[in-house]
Order: structure tokens, then C-alpha cells, then sequence
């Protein structure tokens, strides 16, 4: 045997071993796999999906169609069958000339899903890519030619035939993505075996339920290399910790600032790191800085509602940052929901003549609820039915389904696509801090959740001025502070539009609206120092968002330094810089606390 045929001989033979110990890797996953499947649990059918109702309404508007307009449909059919077979009869057409490496002409849109030039070259990649693009804009075309149908249904429909379309993307399964086949081949199967250990440890992490993994989990520690602000936590309850931001300056604002994020999600998206944490910027314009980190609560916080989160969290985090700073007043800011509850305060301390807040500052805040964007399809009553029924059982509505709900608005980026890079690529999650924040999400209380769900989503009390709250029947216009409002112009959560119907509504005569680029966190956490998103302004108040567009001017860079003139002017003059602890006061843990870190339970 000559050299080279005992080197060809060692290769097969050492790929054979690979290929043995692959087999015995999938057969042992596979074992665990059908072990995690089996743990799953049993869920209200509600919590995954629509009604039946909805795909009947579908089905009646499309047959009522049929035979009110038959022509419309046979339009519409002959169109699709038409593109299809002229699709078929090209690439058939190429065979027949002996082309059988070049794929018919393409008039399909460009789509970043197909990014793999084979997608384009491949005369097999290539069909099947041209014809899932002919169904999907077939189906569109199909339910945006719907009538009869009240537009929250259109809207629905629209949506989660959008959803079955992107699900069924070829992109989503082996046999047909380039991608996934070439690195399978390259790895001699390898990907696939580290695809299914991926697979198996989401489903374990979830109980049998699938939620992929977006980001390494063990690249960032909070309070290591994340959420790294100097502070102490000086007040806590079973709500929320108060942290007391260590001062950068010499001097400070008189008014201190007090924060209250969303207890959706935690805190530090506001300090993932220094270079875009808006916590250190705040502090370093000189101002005494106080954020609240909620409690992430357990089933034993199911009668929790609004009214608490409103006096044990609100109300006491204002009290004590004046307390510990001696000023009779604070400057408040909301984040999404911690902005319309911040509003509500707002509304019940007019009614109570508590003048402790000075200016308020809302974030991506909902409060007029009759326009609720891209999550309406989520707030009718099938799903909160379901909902309901959940929390009524388990006292919490666990993070799983609201980290699911969010990602499903934006599948193919939160769902489809690190699926594949996990499942079919066998790829390790990225080291992401954003996505590691957006996974480290938390409970729901079942009270507060209904109560939000049922009196400001469906019913839009606040804005009719009917929601009731400790004793008191609260408006949107007894909002009177001055205030600031700051939206984002692709927010798919809090929609600017209806952001800013919203705050045009509240009693306060002293009124800023600044529209940023980008979406939900992004438009937020915008550092100057990127000069990545830009920003609009109009001091006009028309009646339409979209006349108050029209006439507002873009100004290049982040809406940070823009706000933090406009917080000065609302603050006081300056004093000496106020250290956590100073005075005797009590110092309970380093920031960013103990909140933040602990599970549900601890």
C-alpha cells in the first residue's frame, strides 16, 4: 500500500469514527429529548394561540367573498396559478436547453432570509425559493382582499397569516437550507449533533416548552461586567429596592431624579455597560440619581395590583428620595409601563393636592390605549380569557409567556432566525448583552396583570377617565406636572402614535414630545457619543400624529443631551454632591442589588 492510500485509508477510517460517535451522541440526545418533551407542561390552549372564532371569521369573510365577488377569487387564483406555472415552465425551459446548473429568471423580491447566493444560483434552491415567495404574496393578496370584517379581526387575520407564512419558510428546515446542508457536510454532521444539544437544553430549561436560547448566558454577570454604575441600595420593601447612584461630580441639581423602569423586564437595560448606560450619563450631568428595581414576584404576590405597585412602590420610592435628600420635590421618570403607572400617580396625586413631583419624564408610555399597535393582536379576549384563567391558577403569569408573546412580534429575528443558527448550524448562542437583558425577563402578579390587561388595554379607563384606584376615579388629564415625553418611531410594543395621543391629552400646559429614531430600546438607550439615531422635535400640538410629524424638525445624534437640558432647567440650582450612606443614612447592599439577581422564590 502506497503512502497516499494509507493516508486516504486513515481518513475514511477516522471519519467513520466521527460518524460513530455522532450516531451515539444523537441516540443518547435523542433519549433526553424525548425525556424533556414528556415534562412538558399542560397549558390553556388560549396562551398559544387565537381562537377558533378567528379562523372561522377568515373562512366566512373568504367564502362570503366567493360568493359575492366570484371573480375577484378566480382573479386572484388564476393570478397565483398563472405566476406558478410560468415559474414551472421556465425552469423546465432551462432543462430542456441543457441548463440544468442555471435556475429560470427570478422577479421574486429581495428577501435577507436568502441571503446564501445559492438561494439565487442553485437551480433547486432556487425554485423552491421563488415558489414559497409566489404562495406567500398569494395569501396576502388573498386576506388583504377580505371585506366585512372589523378592522381589529383584519388586523389579526393579517397578522397571524403572516406568522404561518414566515413559519414555513424553507429557510426553517434542513432539506432545504443551503446553509444549514453545506455546514453539515463541511463538519461531517457535527453542526446537526451540536444543533440537537442546543435543542434538548432549551427544552430542559423550559420544562419541554421551546424558547431559544438568544444570548451565552455565561458571557455576562450582573454586576460584574453588566449593571456596573457605582450605588448603593439605601431602602427596600417586599416591591422594589431603591438605589442611591454614587455622585461624578462635585455639585448636583437641588431636585433629584427618580426612575421607575418597567417590572416586565429589569432595570439595567438602562446600564448594560458604561459606553451607552443612560443611568452613568444621568449622573454625570450632575444629578442625584434614585432608580427603583422592582421585586420579581412569586406566587405569593398574586393579590398584588396596580394600587400597590402605586403606594408600596410609586408613592414610598418618591417619599424616600426626598426624605434622604431633604428637597421637597423630585423630578420622576416612567419606562413603558413604569411610565403609565407613573401617570396614573400622577393623576391620583392631583386628586390628593401632593405636589411632591416636579416634571415627569415618560419613556415609550401608553396611556390612551384605543390605538394599541402591533400588540392588539394579543389584548382580545381569547388570549386574556386565557390569561386570566392562568394567573387565577398559578397567582403569577410566568415570564415564559410574555419573553414568547414580545419575540413572536418580531418572529423571524427573536424566533426563526437564532433557531436556525442554533438548532440546524449548531452554533453557540452570541455573547450579546442586549439579548442577554431581553432574556432575563420575570412574573407577572395576577392581579396587577388582569387589572392592567382588562381596565387600560381593552377598556382604556385612564383615558375615558373612569379607572378607579385607591379611592380615587382617575383621568388622563389630571396629569399636570410639566412633562416630557420621548417615543420611538418603530416601537412595536408602545406604538409613537399612540404614545403621543396620549400625553396630548394630559392636563399639563408645559408639554414636550421628542420622536427618536429606532424602536422599543434602541431609540432608548442612544448614547451621544454613537451619533447613531437621530431625533425630532415640533413644539406644535396638533390633533394628528402624523401633522405633528409633518412639521417637526430631525436633529442629528441622540435626544439625551436635548432631555438633559430640559431636566436642568426643572432642577434647582446646584448643591454639594450627595453620597449614598451620607449621614448615618442606612446602605443595604452594593447596586445593583439583590433584586435583580435573585429567582423567583429566593
Amino acid at each position: 500500500m502506497t503512502t497516499r492510500e494509507q493516508a486516504d485509508a486513515t481518513k475514511v477510517s477516522e471519519a467513520s469514527d466521527r460518524l460513530t460517535a455522532n450516531i451515539a451522541k444523537v441516540e443518547e440526545l435523542s433519549q433526553r429529548l424525548i425525556a424533556a418533551i414528556s415534562r412538558k407542561r399542560q397549558v390553556d390552549p388560549a396562551l398559544h394561540g387565537p381562537s377558533h372564532e378567528l379562523f372561522l371569521k377568515a373562512a366566512s369573510a373568504y367564502f362570503a367573498e366567493m360568493m359575492a365577488n366570484p371573480s375577484r377569487i378566480l382573479e386572484h387564483q388564476i393570478g397565483y396559478w398563472g405566476k406558478s406555472l410560468k415559474h414551472y415552465i421556465e425552469a423546465q425551459q432551462q432543462l430542456m436547453k441543457g441548463r440544468v446548473t442555471q435556475p429560470p429568471p427570478d422577479r421574486t423580491p429581495k428577501d435577507r432570509r436568502f441571503s446564501n447566493p445559492l438561494w439565487e444560483t442553485h437551480p433547486y434552491f432556487n425554485y423552491i425559493k421563488q415558489q414559497y415567495l409566489l404562495s406567500a404574496e398569494a395569501i396576502q393578496n388573498a386576506v388583504a382582499s377580505l371585506e366585512n370584517l372589523d378592522p381589529k379581526d383584519r388586523q389579526r387575520i393579517e397578522y397571524f397569516s403572516r406568522q404561518i407564512i414566515d413559519m414555513l419558510s424553507p429557510t426553517n428546515f434542513l432539506g432545504t437550507n443551503p446553509d444549514a446542508l453545506e455546514k453539515a457536510v463541511q463538519t461531517e454532521g457535527q453542526s446537526l449533533v451540536d444543533g440537537l444539544e442546543n435543542l434538548v437544553r432549551d427544552l430542559e430549561a423550559n420544562d419541554g416548552d421551546l424558547l431559544v436560547t438568544l444570548s451565552d448566558r455565561e458571557a455576562f454577570r450582573v454586576g460584574g461586567n453588566l449593571a456596573t454604575t457605582e450605588g448603593s441600595v439605601v431602602f427596600r420593601n417586599r416591591m422594589f429596592e431603591l438605589i442611591q447612584y454614587a455622585p461624578l461630580t462635585e455639585t448636583v441639581h437641588a431636585t433629584p431624579v427618580v426612575i421607575f423602569p418597567p417590572w416586565i423586564n429589569k432595570f439595567y437595560i438602562l446600564d448594560l455597560k458604561p459606553q451607552n448606560s443612560l443611568i452613568r450619563w444621568i449622573v454625570e450631568q450632575g444629578f442625584t440619581l434614585f432608580v427603583v428595581s422592582w421585586k420579581n414576584p412569586d406566587p405569593s404576590y398574586a393579590d398584588v395590583g396596580l394600587d400597590t405597585y402605586i403606594e408600596e412602590g410609586y408613592l414610598t420610592a418618591i417619599a424616600e428620595a426626598k426624605r434622604i435628600t431633604g428637597e421637597e420635590k423630585v423630578n420622576a421618570v416612567g419606562y413603558c409601563i413604569g411610565g403609565t403607572t407613573l401617570a396614573l400617580t400622577l393623576a391620583l396625586m392631583h386628586r390628593r393636592k401632593d405636589r411632591s413631583v416636579r416634571s415627569a419624564t415618560f419613556f415609550t408610555t401608553m396611556t390612551d390605549f384605543s390605538d394599541q399597535g402591533e400588540m392588539a393582536v394579543f389584548l382580545t379576549d381569547d388570549f386574556v380569557d386565557g390569561i386570566e384563567r392562568e394567573v387565577a391558577e398559578k397567582g403569577i403569569l410566568e415570564s415564559f409567556f410574555m419573553s414568547r408573546t414580545f419575540s413572536f412580534l418580531r418572529s423571524n429575528d427573536l424566533i426563526y432566525g437564532p433557531a436556525i443558527r442554533s438548532y440546524m448550524m449548531g452554533e453557540p448562542p452570541p455573547a450579546f448583552d442586549l439579548l442577554f437583558w431581553n432574556g432575563d425577563s420575570t412574573n407577572l402578579p395576577a392581579r396587577m396583570c388582569v387589572e392592567y390587561l382588562r381596565g387600560l388595554c381593552q377598556d382604556n379607563r385612564f383615558a375615558k377617565g373612569t379607572f378607579e384606584i385607591l379611592g380615587e376615579t382617575l383621568s388622563i388629564r389630571d396629569v399636570r406636572v410639566p412633562l416630557c415625553a420621548v417615543a420611538c418611531e418603530t416601537d412595536h410594543i408602545a406604538a409613537w402614535k399612540a404614545s403621543y395621543n396620549g400625553i396630548r391629552q394630559m392636563g399639563s400646559r408645559d408639554r414636550t414630545f421628542i420622536l427618536s429614531e429606532s424602536g422599543h430600546i434602541a431609540g432608548i438607550v442612544n448614547p451621544p457619543a454613537k451619533r447613531k439615531y437621530g431625533h425630532y422635535v415640533n413644539e406644535d400640538w396638533p390633533e394628528l400624529p402624523e401633522d405633528w410629524q409633518a412639521g417637526a424638525v430631525r436633529h442629528e445624534g441622540s435626544w439625551w443631551p436635548r432631555w438633559g437640558e430640559w431636566l436642568a432647567r426643572r432642577s434647582g440650582g446646584r448643591v454639594p454632591a450627595r453620597v449614598p450612606g451620607a449621614g448615618g443614612g442606612a446602605i443595604l447592599a452594593p447596586a445593583p442589588g439583590t433584586y435583580v439577581v435573585e429567582k423567583p422564590g429566593d
